[in-house]
This record gives structure tokens, C-alpha cells and sequence, in this order.
């Protein structure tokens, strides 16, 4: 079968090329996929990884065969599903317990778009804590991560504030359930109980001035490539602040990810969220799709339909 794979050279040094088929483990369902999604954090090992490696977390397509262990949906049922870095493919074997079924509602493309960041959203609005009633900062509110906080936070009845970096990247946060979207550097007085940062840098350090004593700041991110600094007071005027990272391929260990996936996906189908596909293009020429991610001019999700 067919899939991207990593090569020396060449844009962004991935070429399409021919990998031997999946064998599933008794708990995996073999998928034929039909779209997937492409997070920064892909792109970012490309150049990491020795040249044949597989790459691809977010998976959508049809199920072939289902699980032999009797778990999971059966052969021919839709489904979104995260898999295990090497969901770039024509087929991929994913385990049972990170797979949902799609709504008729819901196109392969649109699904695609959710297992990363829509898990990666929920599961650090919980460690956020309670949000109703609450003001939520999101940082980085323009990506895919971002605008899916931006809903989920809305839809638990936070007051959502989103920084962006430009005013182009703040359109259609507000129909999305931002109450107040800013730009980074600009002045921030506005206190704030949970801080969603994927940033890192100087707009995390600026975003920590704006908890409140007992807020909670959950760190999913580091785009800026930067050591993490806090103010130098941060632990003394803002006492009993919980700050945690939250690695996803970590958190899911300790979650019900079929589970999750389900609300994600059942979510979009009743009008409660998008995951704002910004982008779909031709799995076979990604390169130009892959620039535009890397330039940060894709509002939203991108994704490849094969």
C-alpha cells in the first residue's frame, strides 16, 4: 500500500511510497482511510526521524475488518481514531479503544480534524477545572487546538478570552464564543482563572500575570521554542496556582478515548462545535498545504484526503 514517509531531502523531507500492509493486533480494527489531519507536532519530526519512518496521529475512514477480539466497531462502519504515528496510509490497523463511530452527518474530512486537537482541548479544560461562570484564557486561540478550546470553554459557560498574533488570525473567534480577542503584547488586565497556553515564551510569561490566586494554568505547547519563565513574584501574590503540562500521547494512558472521541464527534453533529477545517488538500502533493501550516497562515485544521 501507499504512504507518506520520511526522506532525506526534498520538501519537507516527505515522499509518497510503498510500505508493507498493516497487521492488526487482536484488539485492532484495520481501517482504509480516507482523510487525515496534520498537526504542527507532525511536521516538527520529520526532520527527527531516519528516512522510511511513518508519520500521522488523526485518522478517518472505513472500517475493513473489524477487531478479532470482538471489541470495536464492525467491517464497514465509519470511524475516527487516533493512531500510533503511522496513520499517513491508504490502511492503518488502530486500537479499538481510540476509535468512534461517525455520525452520518459527519464527513471524513471534518472527523479527521478532531482526535488531536479535540482531545487535546477537552482533556486540558479538565485539568482547568470548574468553568462555568469562570474566565478562560486560551493563547494561541487561531489553531485548531485553540478554536476547539474556544468552543468547548463557551459551551461550559466560561467567559472566553483568545490572544492571537494578528488581527487576521482573530477572525471568526467571535462567532465561536470568544467574548474578548486580543493580540499578543498588547496591555492584558483582564483576571483570568484558567490559562490554556500553547505558546510558551514571552506570551506565557505575559499570560501568567493575568491568573488569579488559586487559577489553574495548563501548558499544552511550546511553539515558541523557549525556556519556560515565570514572573518573579508568580508564586507569592498568586498562592495556591496549579500549573501542569499536559503531553496528550501521555494523558490519553489514564482517559476513555473511544469515549471522548464519541462526545467530540456527536458534539459536531449536533451543532455544538466545528473543528474549523481551514484546509483540504491532495495527499499525493502536500508540500504547498504543509508550507502553509508551517507559516501559520492555516486558520484552523489542515487536512489530506486520499
Amino acid at each position: 500500500m501507499k504512504a507518506l514517509v520520511t526522506a532525506a531531502g526534498g520538501d519537507f523531507g516527505l515522499r509518497l511510497d510503498s510500505v508493507a500492509e498493516p497487521e492488526p493486533r487482536p484488539g485492532q480494527a484495520l481501517v482504509a482511510v480516507g482523510a487525515v489531519a496534520v498537526n504542527r507536532g507532525e511536521l516538527s519530526l520529520v526532520g527527527q526521524l531516519p528516512p522510511g519512518s511513518r508519520l500521522g496521529w488523526d485518522v478517518a475512514g472505513t472500517v475493513l475488518r473489524a477487531a478479532a477480539d470482538g471489541t470495536g466497531p464492525a467491517a464497514g462502519t465509519r470511524v475516527l481514531g487516533l493512531a500510533d504515528l503511522d496513520g499517513w496510509a491508504e490502511r492503518v490497523a488502530v486500537d479499538t479503544g481510540r476509535l468512534a463511530v461517525l455520525p452520518a452527518s459527519v464527513d471524513l474530512p471534518t472527523a479527521a480534524a478532531l482526535p488531536v486537537a479535540g482531545l487535546t482541548a477537552l482533556y486540558a479544560l479538565l485539568h482547568g477545572g470548574r468553568l462555568l461562570g469562570r474566565t478562560v484564557l486560551v493563547t494561541g486561540a487561531a489553531g485548531g487546538v485553540g478554536r476547539l478550546a474556544v468552543q468547548l470553554a463557551a459551551a461550559a459557560g466560561a467567559r472566553v478570552v483568545a490572544w492571537v498574533g494578528s488581527a487576521e488570525r482573530a477572525a471568526g473567534l467571535a462567532e465561536l464564543g470568544a467574548d474578548d480577542v486580543e493580540l499578543y503584547g498588547a496591555e492584558q488586565t483582564e483576571p483570568v482563572d484558567v490559562l490554556l497556553d500553547s505558546c510558551g515564551g514571552e506570551v506565557l510569561t505575559q499570560a501568567f500575570r493575568t491568573v488569579v490566586p488559586g487559577g489553574s494554568v495548563v501548558c499544552f505547547g511550546n511553539t515558541a521554542r523557549a525556556e519556560l519563565r515565570l514572573p518573579l513574584d508568580w508564586g507569592r501574590l498568586r498562592p495556591g496556582v496549579g500549573l501542569r503540562y499536559l503531553y496528550l500521547f501521555e494523558e490519553i494512558t489514564r482517559q476513555n478515548v473511544a469515549r471522548d472521541l464519541d462526545f467530540l464527534v456527536r458534539s459536531v453533529a449536533d451543532g455544538r462545535i466545528d473543528p474549523q477545517v481551514a484546509l483540504v488538500a491532495d495527499w499525493t502533493d502536500p508540500t504547498a498545504a504543509f508550507q502553509r501550516l508551517q507559516d501559520r497562515k492555516v486558520d484552523g485544521k489542515l487536512v489530506l484526503a486520499l
